[in-house]
């Protein structure tokens, strides 16, 4: 039995093809919905998916939250971004997870950069992946971080095959909101790393010779430390011409400009600034979070 999950906020441009391409193989589709202002939910149930309502902290809580809602009969479940589809072969996406049993922590070994995607702010492109669900007797969960969280998986787990689709229907003007608040999250978990003032979870592992692993070692272990601003101009250099993006036409020059370059500069003068709050008031880091991104990590300290 198939659960397939699906984390929405005002999504209804995108949820019933969401829903649509799973019909055919999932046996319950869970919709996690964080407030939604528009027709997401109304759609969703009338496509007979299963609507419950969970406040919005971050992608990893949400998703936890969701596995946790799942009965204890489920068997293997497959994540979906609402913004995805698959209209050739399975509906599959980047991230699965299995339901653990009863008391058990659910952890994974499994990430979303094992899967190749296309996601370009100006045209919607396909790429083939392998996928993967997990079944009911592996221990699964999102990483605990604010951004960039990878799905790890312990136990049974199936590949698939197909493409993926990332069309998102919404404007440049959207994506570039959404990236500014992933640039403030993302600041969080990097200020974590030099402060420790949250768990820090990760997959780094250069020994378990999967892609997601290696690539968050370098992130977290040479990357972090480079001089901030330089690393916008090495990673939209090693991805431009490094890796051939100037073949990508117009379209690609702007996505690699926008997420390679911007998004990354944006990073790291969102770190300067809560970094140099921190000097200037002499506060701690979750203060000075709070005070400039406006992002609670330590909302249960407040209530």
């Amino acid at each position: 039995m198939l659960t397939v999950v699906i984390l929405t906020r005002d999504e209804e441009r995108h949820i019933a093809r969401a829903i649509g391409s799973v019909t055919g193989i999932a046996e319950r589709i869970f919709v996690a919905d964080s407030g939604s202002t528009d027709r997401t939910v109304a759609i969703a149930e009338e496509l007979g998916a299963e609507v419950r309502f969970n406040p919005w902290r971050n992608y990893a809580t949400q998703f936890n939250w969701a596995l946790d809602q799942l009965p204890e009969d489920t068997e293997w479940v497959l994540r979906l971004d609402a913004d995805r589809s698959s209209p050739q072969s399975w509906p599959g996406n980047r991230y699965a997870a299995g339901r653990a049993g009863s008391g058990h922590r659910r952890r994974m070994d499994l990430a979303q950069d094992d899967v190749p995607r296309a996601h370009d702010p100006l045209g919607a492109a396909c790429s083939r992946c392998a996928c993967c669900a997990c079944s009911a007797t592996a221990t699964a969960s999102c990483e605990n971080r604010w951004m960039d969280e990878h799905v790890l998986v312990s136990g049974p787990t199936a590949d698939f095959s197909g493409e993926i689709v990332d069309d998102n229907l919404n404007s440049l003007t959207w994506w570039t909101a959404k990236h500014n608040a992933y640039a403030s999250r993302e600041v969080v978990d990097l200020l974590n790393l030099r402060h420790h003032f949250m768990p820090h979870e990760t997959m780094a592992d250069l020994r378990s010779g999967k892609q997601a692993g290696i690539k968050r070692w370098i992130k977290e272990h040479l990357y972090a430390h480079l001089p901030g601003g330089s690393r916008a101009f090495i990673y939209f250099s090693y991805r431009y011409i490094i890796r051939l993006g100037f073949l990508d036409g117009r379209e690609g020059a702007a996505f690699h400009a926008l997420q390679g370059f911007w998004y990354r500069f944006l990073v790291d003068a969102k770190l300067f600034e809560v970094e140099r709050h921190m000097q200037r008031h002499g506060t701690d880091a979750p203060a000075a979070i709070k005070a400039v991104l406006g992002i609670d990590v330590n909302p249960g300290q407040n209530s």
